[in-house]
């Protein structure tokens, strides 16, 4: 009995300490998120090539031939991204700010007056601009400290963006290393598991890494291919900003249902703010309406599938809790943790299933004692035959 408690007690305090070493880890990125995440990206680009640069290394190259391949094919992928992206945005940005002074005509002529007629309620006094004036001017105080708060934020944007800079020119260096090492890296982290787990570990593993690798490269294909999808669509309809709209909805596409939604809001808005009439309503409904059966009955069962194996309510609940836990880091995590994590819970529903807890004691096996056979009476004698 003292040595059941012992082991109890035993496992109960292994638990512990591994429970508050993952906490400690987890205060620790929290504390250095804004430092991690050039590494942590970077690490993404390592572990997505990696497969690659084995596939040539086994044809016959030198590891760090095939590390050279992989890195420039990469590195002029985005340099051609950068190079037919940043102007086509830099000429979309320009019509935006110079269209936003008809989109706030449109929204103190035509939307106001339109939600005041439905609602009853009163908007339009709140936004006149006198009274916005006088607003300012009866509490200056107020006013001031926002000012000071607006050019406190201002200096710390300036040196964010210096980081910002810092981070990519750093991103290409650090993603080389990774390709180069990834491997060594693996083999010293395997090497620190307990033997007792070896095979358990590399079965986690092997499955995060399947599942992980599928979602993640199939993921961004869909969402290159819908960015591209939607903005030649709503060019095509006629809208000024169509591409700037089309972009940003592609890449917001990996949180579901949040990618169309930017869709059918900011191009139906442009559509009303640069035509105001139904047809080309009519037009983005379509844009939306096909990239809908694109993506649902194509893309992502052909790129994608169910290998993230999340519901989408817990795909949104993983990015804003990453986000609002370590900010931008947390964001670009969300996914590739709740797919490890969604692993783990599947092993462990299996381990439960498994148990004494979930099954139970097993049933008693009765044996069915046959009893002996009863001796059949002896058979009585021939009478002798006298007349014989």
């Amino acid at each position: 009995m003292n040595d059941d408690r012992d082991d109890a007690l035993a496992t109960f305090l292994h638990r512990l300490q591994w429970s508050l070493l993952a906490l400690a880890a987890c205060w620790l990125v929290w504390l250095l998120a804004p430092v991690l995440t050039p590494f942590v990206l970077a690490a993404l680009l390592g572990w997505l090539g990696d497969p690659l640069v084995d596939r040539i290394e086994r044809a016959g190259r030198s590891r760090n031939t095939a590390v050279i391949l992989v890195f420039t094919v990469m590195a002029s992928i985005v340099l051609l991204a950068v190079l037919l992206l940043v102007p086509l945005m830099q000429r979309q940005i320009v019509t935006l700010v110079t269209s936003l002074p008809h989109y706030r005509d449109w929204f103190v002529d035509v939307a106001l007056p339109w939600v005041e007629a439905r609602t009853g309620l009163q908007l339009i006094g709140w936004l006149d601009p006198a009274r916005l004036i006088e607003l300012a001017r009866t509490h200056w105080e107020q006013t001031g400290g926002a000012a000071a708060t607006m050019l406190g934020y201002l200096s710390r944007s300036g040196f964010a963006l210096l980081g910002w800079v810092a981070n990519i020119v750093l991103l290409p260096v650090l993603t080389f290393f990774f390709l180069r090492d990834w491997d060594l890296l693996v083999e010293r982290v395997a090497a620190l598991v307990p033997r007792r787990h070896t095979a358990t570990v590399s079965r986690l593993a092997g499955e995060s890494s399947e599942v992980l690798g599928g979602f993640l490269r199939g993921q961004l294909l869909v969402m290159l291919i819908l960015g591209v999808l939607y903005g030649f669509g709503l060019w095509a309809v006629g809208l000024d900003l169509g591409v700037l709209i089309g972009v940003i909805a592609g890449l917001l596409t990996f949180v579901p249902y949040l990618g169309p939604a930017t869709v059918v809001v900011l191009g139906g808005m442009a559509a009303l703010v640069q035509f105001g009439d139904w047809q080309h309503l009519l037009g983005v409904a379509a844009v939306f309406g096909i990239g809908q059966v694109i993506e649902s009955y194509w893309l992502t069962p052909k790129l994608v599938g169910d290998r993230i194996g999340l519901h989408p309510v817990a795909v949104v609940f993983a990015v804003l809790a990453g986000g609002q836990l370590f900010g931008f880091l947390g964001m670009l995590l969300a996914l590739p943790v709740a797919a490890i994590a969604n692993v783990l819970l599947r092993y462990a529903h299996e381990r439960y299933t498994h148990s004494h807890l979930y099954a139970g004691d097993p049933p008693a096996i009765l044996l069915d004692v046959a009893e002996p056979p009863v001796p059949a009476p002896p058979a009585p004698p021939l009478a002798d035959n006298e007349g014989a």
